[in-house]
């Protein structure tokens, strides 16, 4: 069973998957004692991963899972202990240095929506 899934179908594990869950503020201001008066507007998540050494197919196939505004991604999340599916986007995508026929490495992030 792989790691990850994107719209439902399985991908290649990553050698690096960390998972940032995130509060998403509106206004947050400090109060006449001080105190922080804070506006938690979501909670979210963005998953950062790489892959070792892959073949043009496996980059092409990896990238191309990703390549819609907005896809579904099924990842195991530390805080709720278990798989989740989620709507993310891709940030930037980075595949360095090709040769012999295979992509050095590929690293992207996974944004909730």
């Amino acid at each position: 069973m792989a790691l990850l899934k994107v719209n439902g179908v399985d991908i290649a594990d990553p050698s690096s998957l960390q998972v940032d869950i995130m509060d998403l503020d509106g206004t947050s201001n400090r109060n006449a004692k001080g105190d922080l008066v804070r506006d938690r507007l979501a909670v979210k998540r963005k998953i950062s991963l790489e892959w070792p050494a892959l073949t043009p197919a496996q980059t092409s196939t990896i990238l191309k899972a990703v390549q819609s505004v907005f896809f579904s991604c099924t990842y195991p999340d530390p805080m709720e202990g278990k798989d989740l599916t989620k709507t993310f986007y891709v940030g930037d995508r980075s595949a360095p240095l090709y040769k012999k026929g295979l992509w050095e490495s590929l690293k992207m992030d996974f944004v909730e929506k």
